[in-house]
């Protein structure tokens, strides 16, 4: 009875050995440990037409305005939720109403051309409140009017 016992034993745990050998050796057989893949880098929400503009040589006392403008490119509604200037001497205005698809929108950017010399400032947009905040550039140069 030991015998047969230790015979029925055998047998189980070799079948049990066998089995997970072979699960080890199918390539069909999907392994416990998965990977997940890297993230993919979403979609930009919006096309700027441009980032940067260059206003060049401007007169001193004379403000000047650009209007940066976007398309939304996806298939949902966006809404421009910030619109920041570095300092005081740029102001902004932009589209406060939502953006749908395929629509064009601005965000303005009025720099007051108060002191002399070459200037770049910044306007920081933010689209919906988890998107990554756009900066975009105003330049050029504030010169003395000829007398």
């Amino acid at each position: 009875m030991k015998t047969l016992k230790t015979t029925l034993f055998a047998a189980i745990a070799l079948f049990a050995f066998s089995t997970v050998s072979a699960q080890e050796k199918n390539p069909l057989v999907k392994p416990a440990i998965t990977t997940t893949p890297a993230a993919a880098k979403p979609a930009a929400p919006v096309a700027w037409k441009a980032e940067v503009y260059d206003f060049g040589d401007i007169k001193k006392g004379t403000p000047v305005s650009h209007d940066f403008t976007f398309t939304n490119t996806t298939k949902q509604t966006v809404l421009i939720t910030n619109v920041k200037a570095s300092c005081g001497c740029t102001a902004t205005d932009y589209t406060k109403t939502p953006v749908k698809p395929g629509e064009t929108a601005y965000v303005k950017a009025t720099y007051n051309a108060a002191a002399p010399g070459a200037f770049s400032k910044t306007v920081t947009v933010t689209l919906n409140e988890n998107e990554t905040p756009k900066v975009l550039t105003i330049k050029g140069k504030v010169i003395e009017p000829q007398s």
